[in-house]
């Protein structure tokens, strides 16, 4: 059943980017980090002072999560860097071994301060995913520093979560529309026994593409879909659609809860593919916002806990 909720939405930097992506609230500083894949560059909101600042890099950025020893973790092209904020250092920790066209994209922190990310090859027509080849893999970066290998033959590594008592991890490929569980130990970061436990049903235009997610403290899993301006909940246990959101944007990229109790939902846009028909039809495309009052709350989100070799 889609139960629809209406709320208002807060349009909190208009137009900042074609393609804004990974959300991530850092209870450290109290602002949202974010990036700007196409435009190659890192973004701060401080909500507090409302003031939005920006860094370009040199590479496209899939995501960035703080680091606990200072900086931040990003997946630059191939590479999980590490980027000095004040400076603009970037130093490189590892390079993975795949065809240059190919890109990180969605990460973020386990619970014990992995750092996990996927990557996809190149998108020859953003309207068009079932020609997207499936050579993606999905890392984790431990908190030794080393680079494991996790999962191949992936279309668009996108969003990822993790339950409260650790031991299912979400993952959402966003070419076969569907959102996996496996069987995960917070130990060594290993995953087994994969699942689907949401499957993208409907046409592109009533549901469109799972892009990323996020976890609320109810084990409910909020779902941004590309190309459908929606934001949809989730029980990853039934499979049963709990509520949709219908978003200004179209292009609903990803999702996040911050604020200082966790209770708001940051949502990021793009118009990546679009055309002038849609972009006047949603002129807000490409911006950031938050929505309050949804009743519901996050977990905080975990910074990177390993070491930074510069």
């Amino acid at each position: 059943m889609d139960i629809e909720e209406v709320h208002r939405f807060e349009e909190i930097i208009a137009g900042v980017s074609p393609h804004l992506e990974g959300p991530h609230w850092d209870d450290s500083s109290n602002t949202l980090l974010y990036v700007d894949i196409l435009k190659k560059g890192i973004h701060r909101w401080n909500p507090e002072i409302k003031e939005n600042e920006g860094i370009q890099l040199g590479e496209t950025v899939g995501f960035v999560v703080p680091a606990r020893k200072g900086g931040l973790i990003a997946g630059l092209g191939l590479t999980l860097s590490h980027v000095d904020w004040e400076t603009k250092k970037v130093t490189c920790l590892h390079k993975v071994n795949e065809a240059p066209t190919s890109q990180f994209n969605d990460g973020k922190c386990d619970p014990i301060g992995r750092v996990w990310s996927g990557t996809y090859g190149e998108m020859k027509d953003s309207n068009d995913l079932s020609t997207m080849e499936h050579i993606g893999h999905l890392y984790s970066m431990d908190v030794d520093g080393s680079l494991m290998d996790r999962l191949d033959k992936i279309g668009i590594s996108n969003g990822l979560g993790w339950t409260e008592d650790n031991r299912t991890m979400f993952f959402i490929d966003s070419i076969p529309r569907k959102v996996y569980a496996f069987d995960f130990d917070i130990n060594d970061g290993s995953i087994k026994s994969q699942r689907t436990v949401v499957q993208f049903t409907g046409t592109k235009d009533e549901m469109g593409v799972p892009d990323g997610m996020t976890v609320d403290t109810e084990g409910k899993i909020w779902i941004a879909a590309f190309g459908a301006s929606k934001v949809f909940r989730f029980d990853p246990e039934t499979g049963k659609q709990l509520l949709s959101i219908t978003l200004p944007a179209k292009r609903v990229t990803s999702c996040c809860f911050g604020g200082k109790n966790h209770d708001e939902l940051y949502f990021t846009t793009s118009v990546l593919g679009a055309n002038e028909a849609e972009i006047k039809a949603f002129p807000q495309s490409g911006s950031l916002f938050r929505i309050r009052g949804l009743g519901v709350k996050g977990f905080p989100a975990t910074m990177y806990e390993g070491p930074i070799k510069i």
